[in-house]
């Protein structure tokens, strides 16, 4: 098809002059000779939508898979468009391809960083899987064909398999699926507990507080394991409360000196 001679720039200077094409598109009753010249205006058009994918291909999506989005925008808008309305097409396709693009960013690109072999196995198992769709019927293909037409072993395929379904991150503020109670999943997370930090302690001073005199042993276990007052403990010892007082801090120095050291 003839480029329009046009002195003005604009995006597109190869733009292909389709307006009779797309009038008798719109007369034709379909067949094969409508689905030849529908071929021939999106073959046209092709240019425009490879240099509308290009605007997208640094963000982490493979050049051909983006001209194939871009290629499938096209053909909407070539169906879609009525040229009864007026416009030039490709205020109307420019929009529909692009927004095409945009959606397989949001419904299929990653929203977590991952590998990029993980993102290589994942378009070769889908392609895999789309070829080998069209020449089985009734069933899914099974591992082993994938690998076998994507050239990959089994356990290749499982990992391209599941990134074909994670290219999203679930919100641990979402309601857990068929929860009744509104949990979420931040709700059932496990977390640090705060006592895991005085087991090493714990342990550090075992052999020494083993080592204490019984009065001393004794009144650190009131203290710090029953939480008896110093008071009470001196009533019940017959000693003084700054006699109590005084044999705690005086373990508690020791005990500490002596772990520093172990641990100098």
């Amino acid at each position: 098809m003839p480029n329009r001679a046009n002195t003005k720039r604009h995006p597109h200077d190869d733009a292909p002059d389709t307006a009779d094409a797309f009038r008798r598109l719109a007369t034709l009753p379909p067949g094969p000779l409508r689905d030849t010249l529908r071929s021939q205006i999106v073959e046209a058009w092709l240019p425009m939508a490879d240099r509308l994918a290009g605007r997208f291909r640094s963000r982490g999506e493979a050049f051909d898979d983006l001209r194939q989005v871009a290629a499938l925008g096209l053909v909407k808008a070539v169906d879609r468009y009525d040229p009864e309305l007026g416009n030039a097409f490709e205020s109307y396709a420019v929009p529909t391809v692009t927004g095409e693009i945009k959606r397989h960013f949001r419904d299929h690109m990653w929203t977590l960083h991952v590998p990029r072999r993980v993102q290589e196995l994942r378009n070769r198992v889908r392609f895999a899987g789309q070829e080998l769709a069209q020449t089985v019927s009734g069933r899914r293909p099974t591992v082993a064909e994938i690998a076998e037409r994507a050239q990959l072993s089994e356990e290749d395929v499982r990992t391209g398999m599941e990134a074909l379904e994670s290219f999203t991150a679930l919100s641990l503020d979402a309601e857990l699926p068929g929860s009744q109670d509104g949990y979420s999943l931040s709700d059932v997370l496990g977390a640090a507990d705060p006592a895991l930090g005085t087991v090493v302690d714990r342990e550090a001073v075992r052999d020494r507080l083993a080592a204490l005199p019984e009065r001393e042993r004794a009144i650190l276990y009131m203290r710090f394991f029953e939480d008896v007052t110093q008071s009470r403990i001196a009533e019940r010892l017959g000693i003084s409360q700054m006699h109590v007082s005084r044999l705690i801090n005086r373990c508690c120095n020791r005990l500490r000196e002596q772990v520093l050291n172990d641990v100098a």
